[in-house]
């Protein structure tokens, strides 16, 4: 019975920490409601492209670290492996994080796309994996100068580097599929956009009264 309600808990806590929008807090003392302006995405891609670098890194810091304390207070209130399952609380951690921060209350269910909070839990559920991945997304946008392929890539390696180091380990399975499958839902439009050859480059800001057709 007690994990059962600490399993609630950290599910709250981490959906709670997720609402924290770093997004809206450094646009909005830039004088700029980044729901407004260009995708009206509330992630750290938006804020860079119409805030610039500086205010685009603070942001993606704020959501890496977010993700983080939802993962560490899922691992402290539920250490080891409750009901069986290695790593359960921080899993639960990061993933409620990473949902309140797609799909945060506060801000009528309109949030980012987790790519730095996603990033933050694959880091702290597995460094190794978590870091071979994160080096490879970036060196997809060093190359591609696509966010948005760069961060799906991200989820995708893990997904198959988890799952190829545990096969026997069904949550593995399932927390991993989640994480890509959250990742591919946020960037539906993205996918599109890469397909037919018109999404947005790195480097291409938005001026901070425009706005993007893009979601």
């Amino acid at each position: 019975m007690k994990e059962i309600l600490l399993t609630f808990a950290v599910a709250i806590a981490g959906y709670l920490l997720g609402c924290i929008s770093t997004g809206i807090l450094v646009s909005n003392r830039a004088g700029v409601d980044i729901r407004t302006v260009g995708s009206h995405n509330t992630g750290a891609s938006n804020v860079l492209r119409v805030l610039g670098l500086r205010k685009g890194l603070v942001t993606f810091i704020g959501d890496f670290l977010k993700a983080t304390l939802a993962c560490w207070l899922g691992s402290l209130l539920l250490p080891g492996a409750p009901f069986g399952i290695a790593n359960f609380g921080a899993m639960l951690g990061g993933l409620s994080a990473i949902l309140g921060h797609n799909w945060p209350v506060f801000f009528n269910f309109k949030g980012g796309k987790g790519v730095a909070c996603s990033a933050a839990v694959i880091f702290f559920v597995n460094p190794l994996w978590g870091m071979i991945s994160i080096a490879i997304c970036v060196a997809v946008i060093a190359i591609s100068r696509f966010i948005s392929l760069g961060s799906m890539t991200m989820l995708f390696c893990y997904m198959i580097l988890m799952i190829a180091t545990h096969p026997t380990e069904w949550f593995v399975y399932a927390f991993t599929i989640a994480l890509f499958v959250l990742v591919v839902i946020r960037h539906r439009a993205n996918i599109t956009r890469l397909l037919n050859g018109t999404e947005s480059k790195i480097g291409e800001k938005v001026a901070a009264g425009d706005t993007e057709k893009k979601a």
